[in-house]
């Protein structure tokens, strides 16, 4: 498994405590590093406020050749929301052109949906598809939410990339067996994102806000286990998801160079996988409320 920088953080103040997003300058200068430093994929989305246009400012500079980089980017979210089939094709491409622009580059290496119900729509995933097939982006899927979306992209003739969340605290994934799935289906590529479910995963019970206090007892818990195996809150983090073979690449942010050279760190290190089976169960069973953000109900 590899690194896969994302992006979000550099377009748009993010996460639950909000972090400030950094300077554009120090944003490119962490994109620098990165690339400097074994991290050749990037995520973006248009949805990331001014991200795509940081990281096409990045680009410019050609600090790195552009044929080194594997950069994802996503379709505007519900693009195709009141659109007729036959016009699918004509808005993707006109999402893609936009982003291309802003990224100072001709081709994406993955452009995926972000609206991820619209996996049950092959008429859409066709579209995309389709749009792959003229060489604009060589890959091309979605990012997906609940195991359901995932299964039925596996099965799909159109994705052959996904994006999907897991964590310690979100293991819905591997419980529904998409993992597995995945494993059996060489020809689909694997990217894991939240990792840190927006910082949750790293809080202490102090800082957790009221409308997630059913979190606490799982951070106190992993606080516990932490301590007993003498290991950090973001080692855990990063490690639990490494162990996945069915997982191509692990997607991070930071908001800092020092935050970068910990995580690298970290994700060069190894964990025994029955330690982390072990610490694994005590978290095995998290409803979506927790942790999926759309369903955070903030009052």
């Amino acid at each position: 498994m590899e690194l896969c920088l994302g992006t979000v953080q550099f377009g748009m103040d993010y996460g639950i405590r909000k972090h400030k997003q950094p300077t554009a300058d120090d944003a490119i200068k962490i994109l620098d590093f990165a690339t400097q430093h074994g991290i050749s994929n990037i995520d973006t989305a248009a949805a990331y406020g001014t991200a795509e246009d940081i990281v096409g400012e990045f680009l410019s500079k050609k600090t790195i050749e552009r044929g080194k980089l594997f950069i994802i980017s996503k379709v505007t979210p519900n693009i195709l929301d009141g659109i007729q089939s036959k016009d699918y094709k004509k808005k993707i491409n006109e999402c893609l052109l936009k982003s291309l622009k802003r990224l100072h580059t001709d081709y994406l290496d993955s452009y995926i949906f972000h609206s991820s119900r619209y996996a049950f729509d092959e008429k859409k995933l066709e579209a995309l598809y389709e749009i792959k097939k003229e060489g604009r982006i060589r890959h091309c899927g979605i990012s997906v939410y609940y195991p359901e979306e995932a299964k039925i992209c596996m099965e799909s003739p159109y994705v052959d990339f996904i994006q999907l969340p897991s964590s310690l605290f979100d293991q819905r994934m591997l419980k529904s067996g998409i993992f597995e799935l995945a494993d059996q289906n060489k020809s689909i590529q694997i990217h894991s994102r939240s990792a840190f479910i927006q910082g949750l995963l790293l809080m202490n019970a102090r800082e957790v806000p009221d409308y997630l206090k059913s979190a606490i007892p799982l951070i106190n818990k992993m606080e516990v286990i932490c301590k007993a195996y003498n290991i950090s809150k973001v080692k855990l983090a990063m490690l639990f998801v490494k162990q996945f073979s069915a997982v191509s690449h692990l997607v991070f942010g930071v908001h800092n160079i020092e935050q970068l050279k910990e995580d690298i760190d970290i994700f060069s290190q190894e964990t025994p996988n029955d330690i982390l089976a072990e610490i694994a169960t005590s978290f095995d069973s998290i409803p979506a409320e927790i942790v999926v953000p759309s369903l955070w109900v903030k009052e």
